[in-house]
């Protein structure tokens, strides 16, 4: 790790200029949207529904076959509906939730009635991530994302024993991210803490929208879809606990790649005053991190490849990420702003490194504290 921070301070005039730059990148990307980009939508949302069709089809039919053509079958199927739900939850779902194709008026793809496949409800990822996250990103106390409430990533994270076993907590978390994501808006770690009476409360009002969708995802992959497979069942169930894994594996590297690379910084709650527009994009960027790669990557990533990018512009298509990127590159090679980016292995080395480190006592040197007031 560097001891100097990595972004240069800069001066009132100069992160105005910085964040105009930013801005009139906006506002050209925005103007040009058009057919394009409502083409790329459908025709991910045609992916998404064919893949899940052919999946379960497999499925079905292969629990009828001789053993070798079952276990193909089983393998082809299984690997189509996971490519299914990762593509559902990380370029269909994620990226019309953030509002980005609100503009095209088809309610298909309305960001404030989109439901995903995935145990969490969309009403309560609007407010953990669409909101808290997005607008606190990385401040201690106010971004659940850092951590989400299970894991110490960053020496300014209060050390408790509980850490030692965070390794393990961390697998199991990426096994079940969905589930971590589909409980964190009830904040059950408050339920023993000074405010339990109002986390009950809490609990009790925004539990049951929860367990609903919980409820249906649970019935439909691991009830309905086997018991019409028949003597099939458990090759259908398998297939889909399977399906489900990979998607939770896959988004949890993804997500945390984007945000806990070793150049990543976090902000005390202070650095929210006086915190103008072109300083809220200065705090994105030091933020974030982004994974290099090609297309395939883009697409099943949700082009969360392009963490920063997204940061920057959560409310623009994520298919225009590819083109934005060189132009906030530049802009910030010339102002003297950190572009973190890196290939896939690497940022999750970083990320492994991280769980590791911070499960064993440490404090933030002073040029990061000195760093982060900003």
């Amino acid at each position: 790790m560097s001891k100097k921070p990595l972004t240069r301070q800069l001066s009132n005039e100069e992160l105005e200029k910085f964040g105009a730059e930013i801005e009139a990148l906006r506002a050209k990307t925005v103007a040009d949207l058009g057919a394009r980009d409502a083409r790329y939508i459908r025709n991910i949302y045609k992916l998404v529904r064919w893949s899940e069709l052919i999946g379960r089809a497999l499925l079905m039919v292969g629990a009828f076959l001789p053993t070798p053509w079952l276990i193909g079958c089983w393998l082809l199927g299984t690997l189509s509906l996971a490519l299914s739900k990762i593509v559902d939850n990380m370029e269909l779902g994620h990226n019309i939730i953030h509002g980005q194709y609100d503009w095209m008026g088809d309610p298909h793809f309305k960001g404030k009635q989109f439901e995903w496949d995935i145990v969490a409800t969309s009403d309560n990822w609007r407010k953990t991530h669409n909101f808290r996250h997005h607008t606190y990103t990385n401040i201690h106390g106010l971004d659940d994302d850092i951590g989400y409430g299970v894991l110490r990533l960053f020496p300014e994270q209060r050390w408790t024993p509980a850490a030692l076993l965070q390794p393990l907590y961390a697998l199991i978390f990426a096994a079940m991210f969905q589930w971590g994501v589909a409980i964190q808006d009830l904040r059950l770690g408050q339920l023993f803490g000074e405010r339990r009476k109002a986390a009950r409360a809490e609990l009790r009002r925004n539990g049951v929208p929860v367990l609903k969708k919980v409820g249906r995802q649970l019935i439909k992959d691991y009830l309905v879809f086997p018991l019409l497979a028949g003597p099939g069942f458990l090759v259908v169930f398998t297939g889909n606990l399977v399906a489900n894994g990979l998607r939770n594996l896959w988004t949890y590297t993804i997500i945390f790649c984007g945000h806990f690379t070793t150049d990543v910084e976090t902000f005390p709650k202070g650095v929210l005053k006086n915190e103008t527009r072109a300083h809220w994009y200065w705090r994105q960027i030091r933020g974030s991190s982004n994974l290099s790669g090609g297309f395939l990557l883009n697409t099943l990533s949700g082009n969360l490849s392009h963490q920063i990018e997204h940061h920057l512009f959560p409310d623009v298509p994520a298919n225009r990420y590819v083109e934005m990127a060189p132009v906030v590159r530049d802009i910030c090679k010339r102002y003297g702003v950190h572009y973190n980016t890196g290939s896939l292995p690497v940022q999750f080395g970083q990320v492994i490194w991280r769980i590791l480190r911070h499960a064993l006592p440490s404090r933030p040197r002073a040029s990061r504290l000195a760093s982060a007031r900003g």
